[in-house]
């Protein structure tokens, strides 16, 4: 059987937006996982009636509901008393989870219990405790009129303990399915060619299913099924193939968090090193891979040329061809990544020169020109990029992400100075 869920959020402090409410993301991946649809997000102030109002909306059109919030001592922790006034289910005083908590604040807070504690071991009759070895709120799940209902705390350690120790194992035994995804990373198409070259595949599939998602810089394809475990990995096996077949070489991995982590692995395979020399993105590259654990053994370092200067005095750039061409240009570009690797030693250099904006350069340059150069024992490669007025940052991020494309291209046999090739490119 297939089960839809909504998860409701109660906290005041989340709809004021003082705090994040991570709880949800977290909570959707896990019950993807064991196979209940996640079909509704619900974020409610600590009040009763909007409260109650909520719960008779998510009771006609979900059969999993799941609370974080409301759970403490205080006068306004109230979501217990709301979900039992509209289930219909009488509150119960719990004698053996009111000792554990009286136990929790003697051993952990060295305190006797206050007595608004009390409330934290009334459950709704009938139901599972959900213990908290990490709090002093229990949480608890009951059935009633075929809804499942789920209350959790809200504070994030104590959530997501209590979701891994009891709500998971609970949600599992209602069904044999799961729900398993498999991300088809990207770079070198946008979006909206992305989806134009993809939206026939999609449009005919249901289980498996496959949908595009944007990333700042690229574009994540999720392809996913849902059945048993084991039959749900094999109905992907070909989605995947085919999808990674047609698309090419703009596709970078399968499950792969980012650009960086597959250069990393290509380069701890081939033993090589690299190092930067970077102007516009200040940095960036290098943060991206120093972020990774290992990083010593695959980066050299680099320089953050930002000034003319200091790419003509520190990295070696030659004044005359900075005289000529100026500091954004294909011919500083390959200088740069070619001094970058001379004096670290590292197989390859990456290097990048532009103009992030708002405003156009010295020399009337636009904002969004950008030139990555690449060098290698094999040659220098650069390449252009007109990314247009965009945002500084993303200007940022996109002229990083299309370095790391560079490199990975190197080091994988693949053309460095395109973005994307195969049989695919032939539509746009």
């Amino acid at each position: 059987m297939s089960h839809t869920a909504e998860i409701i959020a109660v906290g005041t402090e989340l709809l004021l937006g003082n705090i994040t409410n991570t709880n949800a993301s977290e909570i959707s991946r896990a019950l993807s996982a064991v196979g209940v649809n996640v079909f509704w997000h619900t974020v409610v102030g600590d009040n009763p009636e909007r409260l109650r109002e909520a719960l008779k909306i998510a009771r006609k059109r979900a059969d999993v509901i799941l609370t974080t919030g409301g759970l403490g001592p205080t006068y306004d922790d109230l979501t217990k008393q709301t979900v039992c006034e509209t289930f219909g289910k009488p509150l119960v005083l719990r004698e053996d989870v009111l000792e554990h908590i009286r136990t929790y604040f003697a051993r952990n807070v060295h305190l006797v219990m206050p007595e608004n504690n009390r409330q934290q071991a009334e459950f709704p009759a009938d139901c599972v405790i959900f213990d908290n070895p990490v709090g002093t709120a229990p949480g608890c799940a009951f059935e009633a009129e075929g809804v499942h209902v789920l209350m959790l705390p809200g504070p994030p350690f104590e959530m997501r303990t209590m979701l891994q120790n009891w709500a998971v194992p609970y949600l599992r035994g209602l069904s044999k399915e799961v729900i398993v995804s498999h991300d088809i990373m990207t770079f070198g198409l946008g979006e909206s060619p992305m989806e134009d070259l993809m939206r026939e595949r999609i449009s005919r599939m249901e289980n498996p299913s496959l949908a595009t998602y944007a990333k700042p810089s690229e574009v994540r394809l999720r392809a996913t099924a849902k059945a048993d475990s084991a039959a749900a990995e094999a109905m992907l096996v070909p989605v995947v193939k085919e999808v990674t077949d047609y698309l090419g070489d703009v596709v970078y991995g399968v499950d792969i968090p980012n650009l960086e982590t597959v250069c990393m692995t290509h380069l701890k395979e081939k033993g090589w090193t690299f190092a930067t020399a970077e102007s516009c993105t200040g940095g960036q590259i290098a943060a991206r891979i120093t972020a990774l654990s290992g990083a010593s053994s695959v980066y050299r370092g680099g320089v953050v040329s930002y000034w003319t200067s200091v790419k003509a005095e520190v990295l070696g750039v030659p004044q005359t061809l900075l005289d000529q061409y100026g500091a954004v240009s294909e011919e500083c570009a390959r200088s740069m990544a070619e001094n970058a690797r001379r004096i670290t030693g590292a197989d390859i250099g990456l290097s990048v020169t532009g103009v992030a904006g708002p405003d156009p350069d010295e020399r009337n340059n636009p904002v969004g020109l950008v030139y990555v150069g690449l060098a290698s024992s094999d040659g220098t490669w650069c390449r252009k990029l007109e990314l247009g007025k965009r945002r500084r940052d993303r200007i940022q991020d996109l002229a990083a992400n299309h370095a790391y494309d560079m490199l990975r291209r190197c080091l994988t046999g693949l053309p460095v100075e395109q973005s994307g090739t195969g049989k695919h490119m032939e539509k746009l």
